[in-house]
C-alpha cells in the first residue's frame, strides 16, 4: 500500500503505547503493534502489508485487559513499508471513554485533554 505522507501538523497529542492489537478488514486479519495512539487515530506496525484498497475501513481492537478493550473503525492515511498511520472514523462511547482515560493518564494533564476533546468535537461539527 502506498499513500502520500501527510504533513506532521498534529492537533492531538500522541501517546506512545506499545501494545499488540488486531486490525481486520477486506477479509483479512492483520496482527500489529501500536506505535502511538491519539484521540484522532493511531500509528501501527503491521506484520504484513495491507492488501485492501486505500479507502478500506478497518476495525482495530486493542485489549487493555481480558475484559476491557478499545475498538475503533479506522482508515489508512499514510504508509511507509509496514508502518501505517490511520485516522479514526468511528469509535463507540465505551471505547472513547477508555481511550480518553488512557490518554489522560499518559498526558498527566486533564486540562490538555479537555482542549483536545474540544478540538475533536470542533472537527466532528465541520465534517
Amino acid at each position: 500500500m502506498t499513500l502520500d505522507k501527510n504533513d506532521d501538523k498534529r492537533r492531538f497529542h500522541r501517546i506512545f503505547y506499545h501494545a499488540g492489537a488486531v486490525l481486520t478488514g477486506s477479509g483479512q486479519t492483520y496482527p500489529c503493534k501500536i506505535v502511538d495512539l491519539s484521540l484522532r487515530g493511531c500509528l501501527l506496525d503491521l506484520e504484513q502489508s495491507l492488501s485492501g484498497p486505500p479507502d478500506t475501513l478497518y476495525s482495530l481492537k486493542l485489549d487493555l485487559s481480558e475484559e476491557i478493550s478499545i475498538t475503533m473503525e479506522v482508515m489508512a492515511t499514510h504508509a511507509v513499508d509496514n508502518r501505517v498511520g490511520f485516522k479514526c472514523v468511528h469509535i463507540d462511547i465505551d471505547s472513547i471513554s477508555r481511550l480518553r482515560r488512557l490518554v489522560e493518564l499518559n498526558l498527566g494533564d486533564s486540562e490538555l485533554l479537555e482542549r483536545e476533546l474540544a478540538a475533536l468535537s470542533d472537527l466532528a461539527e465541520h465534517q
